[in-house]
């Protein structure tokens, strides 16, 4: 031994050493099972039916993906990764939320679990936190301490087996998803600590009524979805307070309750005047049954109508030909929507004349009067005819 180190320059030597050093650092960045990118900064292990977390992970990745696998304890593995900021441990076999995660991070994704509780302890101490995803879990409760979380910005707990809107929530929350759950109830004062809350998605649960006035105190909102939800529309004492909230509101409310419609509740800006209308609902503009108060009132009639309305003898000049093609064109004009087969409100009956009809309506109803003079002509004509008829047969005899 004490040969060869003689045999050995100094300068060879350390380029041995670094050799050695590095070699193993290469080895020890990324594991085999793992794909590695960003300077091994941002380590992806999905899918790889893990069991348990790979060694020789770097302590400074920053993001951690170990989502489709079968991890099922975490607890204390992960608090020496100091400067990492997202975890995906989304569709694994954790019971529970890790313990001891590090409080540098910015994003947890955990859907996909066997969740049954979140407790106080597993976020009181993630002050960075921004996403927190706990969807599709069997989470019935949720304790979340006043102050914790500061920064978070979007808890999705959807499809969960909640039976009550969480209460404490973190205060700067802008995005909360509890659809597809069991709610029945939100208490009094639950949601008065969110006033950056701007998405609530609250579809697809039980509620028949909600608290009198539960949110009026969301100043931010402006989407909340409602829909898929056994709203008691008979009860009108529990009821007209929510749905006198929707009439007012400046947010979108999607499924809106005891109406057909899909969307309420939408503030509108009318070009002509600037004023604000809160319309009860909107409706797509290529319904067929369409009615908007921007939309003039006009007498309407269909091709098809016309044509079986039209006496046998019309004028040459309007025959059924001629209505078919000049029909779209009137519809058009007039600011009504064409249907998907390209003739106007196809509903096989005329509606009422306007009282005060635009310009445009004033063509069609033209159109329809000079169709119904054809009636008329034909039936002074009848009397005429049979006394001539009466004249020749006297003549003859």
């Amino acid at each position: 031994m004490k040969i060869r180190k003689a045999m050995m320059s100094p300068a060879t030597a350390f380029a041995c050493m670094l050799l050695l050093l590095f070699g193993l650092r290469v080895l020890a960045i990324c594991p085999p099972m793992c794909q590695c990118a960003r300077s091994h900064r941002v380590v992806d292990c999905s899918g790889r039916n893990l069991s348990q977390l790979p060694d020789s992970l770097q302590h400074n990745i920053r993001v951690l993906n170990l989502s489709c696998n079968h991890l099922g304890d975490l607890d204390r593995l992960l608090s020496h990764f100091a400067h990492l900021r997202v975890l995906d441990v989304s569709h694994n076999r954790l019971p529970r939320m890790p313990v001891h995660l590090p409080r540098a991070l910015w994003e947890i994704h955990a859907s996909g679990n066997r969740l049954r509780l979140l407790d106080k302890n597993d976020t009181a101490y993630q002050w960075n936190l921004k996403v927190l995803d706990l969807s599709g879990n069997e989470l019935e409760r949720v304790v979340f301490i006043n102050n914790t979380m500061p920064n978070l910005r979007s808890l999705n707990l959807s499809h969960n087996k909640f039976w009550t809107v969480p209460t404490n929530m973190p205060s700067n929350l802008e995005t909360v998803d509890l659809s597809h759950n069991f709610l029945v109830q939100i208490l009094p004062g639950s949601l008065d600590r969110l006033p950056q809350l701007a998405y609530f998605y609250l579809h697809n649960n039980r509620f028949s009524a909600v608290s009198e006035n539960v949110f009026s105190q969301l100043a931010g909102l402006r989407l909340i979805t409602l829909n898929a939800n056994p709203w008691a529309c008979e009860d009108e004492e529990n009821i007209t307070d929510l749905l006198s909230w929707m009439q007012h509101t400046p947010a979108r409310v999607l499924g809106c309750p005891c109406y057909t419609r899909h969307v309420c509740g939408e503030a509108h800006q009318l070009p002509p005047t600037g004023a604000w209308h809160i319309a009860s609902y909107t409706q797509s503009p290529m319904s067929g049954e369409a009615r908007d108060h921007r939309w003039p009132s006009m007498q309407a009639v269909t091709s098809s109508s016309l044509s079986k309305w039209a006496p046998s003898n019309q004028p040459s000049n309007m025959s059924a030909t001629n209505l078919s093609a000049v029909d779209p064109v009137v519809f058009k004009s007039a600011g009504i929507p064409l249907s998907s087969s390209g003739r106007g409100l196809s509903t096989g009956r005329a509606h009422r004349t306007s009282t005060t009809p635009s310009p445009s309506s004033k063509k069609t109803s033209g159109v329809i009067r000079s169709t119904n003079q054809g009636l008329p002509l034909g039936a002074a004509q009848m009397p005429a005819l049979n006394l001539l008829l009466t004249a020749a047969v006297l003549a003859l005899t």
